[in-house]
């Protein structure tokens, strides 16, 4: 969590790295597969990761849900993936190539309520409880009475939700837990900055391609391969016109990720655009700027994180607490360990969980560093004897 917390203190994302040639030679190197070639920034689809997907009809007292699934595996113990915050099942899916490699499992990659292609009929409503009761229907809709032995990941807001979900013992056949770069002192700290994090990035995008590269310039996913399969889970193409008002603000919310020989030609193009809607009402105005932003910039994000801020602090406080009285094996993976708190410094002190830190990542753990992850869970599962190992898989034990 503490890279995420650092960028949002600076109150924007990062900046883009250097082109080459601008003085940041090594940053610059990075982003070029030799002269003049640029990488590729298309979209990659799931299948070429997850073996098959399903949407999970679920009752309730609102109606019937739906929950998108993506799996893969056909043996051992079920790992249920809970995506972060603003992300979907797809941010899963280079981990899960990686770890079906190394363990005899089963791979469910979960798109939690209002995230991804999961379709609810009250979908504004983010709790923890809410969240942590969805996964548990899940569940029971997927096995039935008798579900197989589950194991919960869950990043970030994902983490904290396989917390609350272990915690009201919501999933009967739970024989694990693993937290990736949640920890609640972190996360507390880091809500006080997340609206200007989140006013930080661009609201629109003119494509797919353009998201990706943008992820990946920003400093949101470092992996490249990754983002190319996970920012399709993150966007969407916007929807129809429903006023010149309210159409405003996605235009003004615009942030160009050009490169910079595209904008002087892109300022003369505007200045035109401009001089043709001089005399028109300022309703039209709007409008006609709306339909060429719909036009230019037709992808915007699937999810408003920032309208559901009275649900953050319900996520994570308590947290640490609750993730150490649930009474199974426990893994914490962090980015960092500057920012653990008390409650689980203490706790890791006294054996009560596996820590394992990856340094050189983001707070994407699991994108920017998908074969760490794998490795550190399958040696976690291998230690504990829940899963056997395939293709000559040596457990490399953490110190700590």
């Amino acid at each position: 969590m503490s890279a995420l917390e650092k960028s949002m203190h600076l109150g924007r994302l990062p900046p883009r790295p250097p082109l080459p040639g601008s003085g940041g030679s090594q940053s610059g190197a990075k982003m070029r597969m030799g002269p003049g070639r640029k990488r590729d920034f298309s979209p990659v689809p799931w299948s070429q990761y997850f073996e098959s997907m399903e949407d999970v009809e679920v009752e309730n007292e609102t109606g019937k849900d739906t929950f998108r699934v993506y799996k893969s595996g056909s043996e051992g113990p079920v790992l249920l993936l809970l995506h972060g915050g603003g992300h979907s099942a797809l941010s899963w899916a280079v981990f899960t190539a990686a770890i079906i490699s190394r363990v005899q499992c089963r791979i469910v990659a979960l798109d939690l309520r209002s995230h991804g292609e999961t379709k609810v009929k009250n979908s504004e409503d983010l709790s923890a409880e809410t969240m942590a009761k969805d996964v548990g229907n899940v569940v029971e809709a997927m096995y039935g009475d008798l579900p197989p032995p589950i194991m919960l990941i869950g990043h970030s807001m994902g983490g904290a939700i396989a917390v609350h979900t272990a915690s009201a013992n919501l999933v009967p056949s739970l024989l694990g837990l693993c937290m990736i770069d949640v920890v609640e002192g972190t996360a507390m700290d880091a809500l006080n900055s997340m609206q200007n994090f989140l006013r930080g990035r661009p609201k629109t995008f003119k494509s797919l391609e353009n998201a990706i590269e943008w992820s990946v310039k920003s400093g949101q996913i470092r992996n490249l391969e990754s983002a190319r399969v996970s920012m399709v889970g993150q966007v969407k193409q916007c929807e129809g016109i429903t006023s010149p008002e309210g159409s405003k603000s996605i235009v003004e919310g615009i942030i160009e990720e050009e490169e910079e020989d595209e904008e002087g030609s892109e300022s003369v193009n505007k200045r035109k655009k401009e001089d043709d809607m001089e005399g028109c009402p300022s309703e039209t105005q709007s409008l006609l700027l709306f339909l060429q932003t719909k036009k230019d910039h037709p992808y915007t994000w699937r999810i408003e994180l920032a309208k559901t801020e009275k649900y953050w602090d319900g996520w994570f406080r308590g947290l640490s607490n609750l993730f150490l009285s649930c009474p199974i094996p426990k893994l914490l993976l962090l980015a960092g360990v500057d920012r653990l708190d008390k409650d689980l410094t203490i706790g890791q002190m006294q054996g009560k969980f596996q820590m394992q830190v990856l340094p050189q990542c983001g707070h994407a753990v699991h994108e920017d560093a998908p074969d760490k992850v794998a490795e550190a869970v399958a040696t976690f599962l291998i230690r504990h004897r829940f899963a056997e190992p395939i293709g000559g898989f040596q457990c490399v034990f953490p110190g700590c």
